[in-house]
């Protein structure tokens, strides 16, 4: 819209294709040296374009995110640690889905202590026809070998995971990632969410800043990823630890992660405690070590984030005026209780359910972004 607005502008459209062609091939100093080029970004930084933001999963992300850079590249440093999030703020809550997820999480007395809630998330995910095609076609797609050397192919396994929680409600994506766990079997069934075989690990483990510097020259990436330092940050003057008292903001961020090249997943499947990560080390930092350790950090120390699916996971949501940290819930909201799910045949607590699966594959592959509707995307068995 704010584009609109410029390109209707003469003054504002002139100096904004200028700014274009400043940023096409040069690094920021070289184009800030450039007085035309100055005088443009100074123009626009009273121009709508300066203050627009994009929404998650919107039709055309990308389009709108590239806009928003081609503004805000020009005026951050470039390697600034933390940028700002070019997303919308999340003011909703998830009450709602937090006491939803309660029931499955044992703080119900007539629940089974015993219960394996990532199972349950399966089982509901497998009642939803959308959470159903999309979850067996990343499946399929993770766990499809390529070649004797190539077990199978990232980038579509990557592609494929976006759309999965892009596209299917945080009520079913979120039970399924942060699903409390009692037991090994459950925590396993957990880390293999999202097939960390193929969207996680690889043989070697890359520098941590490596991997943050491939993202941020994808301007997806770097969005998701300034995203998630915007609403995940650890807040120690909050008493859950994060920025606004947000759980839902940092969940949400956490999970758009998830099919770039800093997926996060849990380490291990213990129960007692829960540590995220991305796949890298800060092997070889040289003196760039403490910047490194401090990008780590971020997802293996994080007070909001672990906090954050703790609360998921226990259906213990926060309510916006938080003064002291709650105490742990002990009766969920009485709630009408829905018949028990039924029993998939096949979804036990082994790694997948292969009698479920069929691949979804976009038809469009390699051609222009889809458009996001349910309709457009193809459903075949193989």
């Amino acid at each position: 819209r704010a584009n609109e607005l410029c390109a209707a502008e003469p003054s504002c459209s002139s100096r904004y294709r200028t700014l274009r062609q400043c940023l096409a091939g040069r690094d920021r100093n070289t184009m800030l040296a450039n007085k035309e080029c100055q005088a443009a970004l100074e123009v626009l930084q009273g121009s709508p374009l300066y203050d627009c933001r994009c929404k998650r999963g919107m039709k055309k992300e990308l389009q709108c995110l590239q806009i928003y850079w081609s503004i805000h590249l020009g005026l951050t440093e470039g390697e600034e640690f933390y940028e700002a999030s070019p997303y919308e703020p999340v003011t909703s809550r998830l009450s709602d889905i937090f006491r939803l997820a309660s029931i499955f999480s044992g703080m119900d007395p007539t629940a089974n202590s015993k219960s394996n809630h990532c199972l349950d998330a399966a089982k509901a995910c497998n009642l939803n026809d959308n959470c159903k095609r999309l979850r067996s076609g990343y499946i399929s797609t993770c766990s499809k070998e390529v070649s004797a050397a190539e077990h199978c192919s990232r980038r579509k396994c990557h592609k494929a995971l976006r759309q999965f929680f892009d596209r299917v409600p945080s009520e079913y994506t979120y039970r399924l990632l942060f699903c409390s766990c009692k037991d090994q079997a459950c925590a396993e069934r957990r880390r293999q969410t999202i097939v960390p075989s193929c969207s996680y690990e690889d043989k070697e483990k890359p520098n941590c800043l490596d991997l943050r510097g491939v993202c941020r020259t994808d301007h997806l990436c770097r969005s998701r990823l300034a995203d998630f330092h915007a609403n995940c940050q650890a807040s120690p003057q909050a008493p859950t630890g994060c920025p606004g008292d947000n759980f839902q903001a940092c969940l949400g961020s956490y999970a758009g992660l998830i099919g770039f090249d800093v997926t996060p997943n849990y380490v291990d499947a213990s129960t007692a405690g829960i540590t995220v990560s991305p796949w890298c080390s800060c092997k070889g930092s040289g003196n760039l070590e403490e910047q490194c350790e401090k990008f780590l950090r971020d997802f293996t120390e994080n007070p909001c984030l672990r906090n954050a699916i703790q609360a998921f996971g226990n259906g213990s949501d926060v309510s916006p005026s938080v003064k002291n940290p709650s105490p742990p819930v002990t009766a969920p909201p009485r709630l009408e209780k829905s018949p028990a799910l039924p029993d998939d045949i096949n979804d036990s607590n082994t790694m997948y359910d292969t009698s479920v699966i069929t691949t979804c594959t976009s038809v469009q592959e390699h051609g222009p972004k889809l458009n996001r509707s349910k309709e457009q995307s193809l459903c075949y068995s193989e």
